[in-house]
């Protein structure tokens, strides 16, 4: 999924991947255009998976 895909689907995946990962907060799915870098660090110490894994995580949603 490239930026701009990401940014135009955000609040949805953010709904799914709050509902598989509940330990997910808002504060850690906050979407800033530019630091799209920092949210899949966020999501990957939360979830625990490589941020290639986390990448794919987003596309299959």
């Amino acid at each position: 999924m490239n930026t701009t895909d990401l940014k135009g689907k955000w609040n949805e995946l953010k709904g799914k991947l709050k509902q598989q990962y509940a330990d997910l907060t808002d504060d850690d799915l906050l979407y800033v255009e530019g630091k799209e870098d920092e949210l899949y660090g966020r999501i990957q110490q939360r979830v625990g998976k490589s941020k290639e894994e986390v990448k794919n995580m987003i596309d299959k949603l």
